[in-house]
């Protein structure tokens, strides 16, 4: 790919004009999503620019999530973003399926645990209470989009390390074979930056914007059934609220209307 020629008198960073090139090849189309962009040495031998130069020019387009970065193999113009949906209890692969994608896992650790004070607490479970921990690489379409660590309270599906299959729809199980439908959830979404643990599990550069959900799923009768802590590359994925506002009179107590009122009526008039 040809780069326009870079205006060396100009005020604006060489870099900054790498990286405008770019985006317009981007947004035109001629590098399309799952494409690789020019690499630094072929930038900075294309260009006449540094190697730093052309670093500084792909790392401020990973910042601003229009392409990541694949270990040994390169930078690659993101996909679309994802609206995470937060309106609706649904698992990783009910969500992937809706989008048309295809959902799979690679488990990292399948197993019992004591309940730790702040997952008991969430789960009305006693301290030291046994868990089924369920840690897992998130993948769509072979990327990894996220890593979910789920807790259970054994009691509830004594057998699930025997009979389910961890790469899977955990929801799916639940619900088919113990009767456990998850009904709502309160959850937590924080921003934060990639540990290298993470960086490495999600293909991503260390210290990455991700976002952080904390999750509490429970069933109709309100008890509490799952515990989940996920992280999820804030590249691939986008929060969108709808918002509404209430109408002034809800806005605004009736004692306080009043007394505004009577500051209307009691203030002094000019002239």
């Amino acid at each position: 790919m040809v780069l326009a020629a870079l205006d060396r008198c100009s005020v604006i960073p060489l870099y900054y004009q790498i990286q405008q090139r770019l985006l317009d090849q981007i947004r035109s189309g001629a590098l399309k999503s799952g494409q690789p962009v020019p690499s630094e040495q072929e930038i900075a031998a294309g260009l006449g620019v540094s190697r730093m130069t052309a670093r500084q020019a792909l790392k401020s387009l990973c910042d601003l999530g229009v392409t990541y970065t694949q270990r040994g193999r390169g930078t690659f113009v993101s996909a679309n973003k994802l609206e995470k949906n937060i309106r609706q209890v649904l698992s990783f692969t009910e969500e992937m399926r809706a989008r048309g994608l295809r959902a799979d896992s690679n488990v990292l650790c399948f197993e019992t645990v004591p309940a730790v004070a702040e997952i008991a607490s969430a789960l009305h479970a006693a301290s030291g209470e046994p868990l089924i921990k369920l840690h897992r690489i998130r993948l769509a379409d072979s990327c990894p989009m996220g890593i979910e660590c789920s807790y259970i309270p054994q009691r509830l599906c004594p057998d699930l390390l025997r009979t389910f299959d961890a790469s899977t729809s955990l929801y799916q199980t639940l619900s088919e074979r113990y009767g456990i439908q998850m009904a709502f959830a309160d959850e937590v979404i924080e921003a934060a930056l990639a540990s290298a643990k993470e960086a490495c599990l999600l293909r991503i550069a260390k210290g990455s914007p991700v976002f952080i959900f904390t999750r509490v799923s429970s069933v109709q009768s309100g008890q509490a059934v799952e515990y989940v802590k996920s992280t999820y590359r804030a590249d691939r994925y986008k929060i969108a609220h709808r918002l509404t506002r209430l109408n002034r009179e809800l806005l605004y107590p009736a004692e306080l209307k009043e007394l505004g009122n009577a500051q209307v009526r009691t203030a002094p008039v000019d002239g």
